[in-house]
């Protein structure tokens, strides 16, 4: 090993030895001068990772929203997704331009929050985002409208009380090819509860009911959630409401075309035997379970509008209530020999009772039906000499069983 020579203050050489001048910096510990493979000291290891920590303490969380801030035409198909990077997120505050609120959840690390349902269609939306450490972001966007919509009609009317039979009956103003995703945001519940199923009738209709009449005094709540519910390509709901409708008595009416009879049930009780004249060997009147879907103090019937021909035109039919949507209702005929009721089947399909010209006279059968009753009104046919009418002909379902009426809903 050479010497090291150094000068003095006063200029004077002064010899050392390499060993010598390492033991007057001070000894360094062997175990400080050896290295991984490839890496430097264990103390500048530490000193880079405290750098880091530092810098990674100091660094501003970035916030991210999607659809993103500014965006006029946004998507409202998929939901709202907020994600930080450096940071973790403290809220997050969906408002729309409507007054609604987007509800939502952060993942396990509170890096993402997404929101629990999509936004609604044409709507301006707010995104109020905190991170934890007091950084704040605010986002809007705008979401697009739908290109085209449907909207349900149901039965019975809001806040309307109708008899056990009346069944919640929805058209729709566009065909439905998924109908799954339609019937899921179609809620209706009853109180007292009972299991309540829906059945299609076709693309454009959906019936809801129990397995057996609602009971008397029911409460019905109809959940609509159909705004931004794509039901066909490209087409979406734009209905969310919910309306309730009540079950008052029960009545139900038997017809019995044998006897030409009809007696009046109500609550479990006859209150009325009234006689009848049913269709005749020609036009006989459908079987089965009907339900009264409207009703006329007075109407025109006319048979061209059932495929009849015009083998008649009656301006003034009184107390008039449909059964069926093909024409079948039970009324009074005031052009029938009174001896006709209780003995002889003459219509052309419908239900007759004794009435009088003009609807006004209250002590005749067919007034005193029509004043006992009200919509969705059960009247059962029964030996009439015709097959079970439809189930999709009027409000009529209950002739399914409950197993065929379950294997119609598509969910």
């Amino acid at each position: 090993m050479g010497d090291t020579h150094i000068s003095n203050r006063s200029g004077q050489s002064e010899k050392w030895s390499r060993r010598g001048i390492l033991a007057a910096l001070g000894a360094v510990p062997a175990a400080t001068l050896l290295t991984g493979c490839g890496g430097g000291s264990a103390d500048s290891s530490q000193g880079s990772g405290a750098t880091a920590s530092v810098q990674a303490a100091t660094r501003k969380a970035a916030v991210s929203v999607t659809p993103a801030d500014g965006t006029a035409k946004a998507d409202f198909a998929t939901p709202v997704e907020v994600t930080v990077t450096d940071g973790t997120l403290a809220s997050v505050k969906v408002t729309g331009n409507d007054g609604s609120t987007l509800a939502g959840a952060f993942n396990d690390a509170k890096t993402k929050w997404t929101s629990s349902r999509n936004p609604y269609s044409g709507t301006r939306y707010t995104v109020a985002v905190t991170a934890a450490g007091g950084t704040e972001e605010t986002a809007t966007f705008t979401t697009k409208s739908p290109g085209e919509t449907f909207v349900g009609y149901f039965t019975p009317e809001a806040d309307s009380t109708s008899g056990v039979g009346m069944p919640v009956s929805i058209n729709f103003t566009h065909a439905v090819s998924d109908r799954a995703a339609v019937q899921k945001a179609i809620t209706v519940t009853a109180e007292p509860a009972v299991e309540i199923v829906g059945h299609w009738f076709s693309d454009t209709r959906l019936d809801f009911r129990p397995e057996t009449y609602w009971a008397a005094g029911t409460k019905i709540t109809l959940g609509l959630r159909l705004k931004d519910v794509e039901g066909a390509d490209g087409v979406y709901g734009v209905q969310s409401k919910d309306v309730t409708f009540h079950i008052g008595r029960e009545q139900i009416s038997t017809v019995d075309l044998s006897t030409k009879e009809m007696v009046v049930e109500r609550d479990g009780a006859t209150i009325a035997t009234y006689p009848v004249s049913g269709g005749d060997s020609d036009h006989t009147t459908w079987s089965g379970i009907m339900v009264i879907s409207e009703r006329f103090k007075q109407t025109r019937m006319e048979s061209s509008t059932v495929g009849l021909g015009d083998e008649y035109d009656i301006s003034d039919v009184p107390h008039a209530q449909r059964l069926t949507t093909s024409g079948t209702f039970v009324h009074g005929n005031y052009w029938a020999p009174t001896s006709v009721f209780g003995h002889q089947n003459t219509s052309h399909g419908c239900v007759g009772l004794h009435d009088a010209k003009g609807a006004d006279d209250s002590s005749v059968d067919g007034s005193k039906f029509y004043d006992s009753s009200m919509l969705g009104d059960v009247v059962i046919v029964k030996n009439s000499g015709e097959k079970t009418v439809a189930a999709s002909n009027g409000l009529n379902g209950w002739n399914l069983s409950w197993a065929d009426w379950k294997a119609g809903s598509a969910v």
